[in-house]
């Protein structure tokens, strides 16, 4: 007859795996009705780390850096689905995908052995590349059609920063605006971009309820 694990065995080894799920789950941040996890914590700093080929860093700063960074990210994120914004197609960062690691490693099995040494998934790459077109994709939505950079202003920072760069470089050779007016326009326009969406983000974050667990952050 096949012998059975007594009721109570089962019921201590049930509750020792709740317990070791709460270790690995525990809540680090609660944002209004959502949560960063510890998991999620290990999760980013572990992919930000491969994708600028260094070493992950958990101390407490990088921590904390990190949960700011997903604060913002959970703010957007509720935003795009509130006001059903656009969304890139998870197909769309297959050509990204390929060329985060072609450029940087020699074949498929130097890769997937980095992947292991990160304990991070190929999967883990992806989404964090499609969370970066995302958030483009919202910038370029909701903030840049209100912005306009005028002829004045491109005329001042041409003066003021690139006339002067694009001298130092290229000593003797002439320098007109006409040559660098679109690129000067599409970065004025990226800046003010950006500077809007901090504001939104701020004002957004006084409107949010935003909790630090910090025994997380230790």
């Amino acid at each position: 007859m096949r012998r059975r694990f007594p009721a109570a065995f089962l019921v201590v080894a049930v509750l020792a795996a709740m317990a070791h799920a709460e270790i690995i789950d525990r809540i680090a941040v609660s944002v209004g009705n959502s949560v960063i996890t510890a998991g999620d914590l290990d999760r980013e700093i572990r992919v930000t780390a491969f994708l600028n080929a260094m070493p992950p860093d958990f101390t407490p700063a990088s921590k904390r850096t990190t949960a700011e960074r997903l604060i913002e990210q959970k703010l957007v994120r509720r935003e795009i689905e509130i006001s059903r914004y656009p969304v890139p197609d998870a197909a769309t960062v297959e050509p990204a995908f390929e060329e985060s690691w072609k450029t940087r490693f020699k074949s498929d099995d130097d890769f997937r052995r980095a992947l292991t040494e990160y304990r991070i998934t190929a999967q883990d790459i992806k989404d964090q590349l499609l969370w970066q077109l995302t958030l483009l994709r919202f910038i370029e939505v909701r903030f840049r059609p209100g912005i306009q950079a005028t002829d004045q202003d491109i005329r001042d920072y041409f003066e003021k920063v690139v006339k002067p760069a694009a001298e130092a470089a290229h000593p003797g050779e002439p320098v007109t605006l006409d040559d660098y007016h679109d690129k000067i326009e599409e970065a004025l326009t990226g800046q003010r971009a950006d500077r809007e969406l901090d504001t939104w983000l701020k004002e957004t974050r006084k409107r949010t309820e935003i909790v630090f667990h910090e025994e997380v952050f230790q």
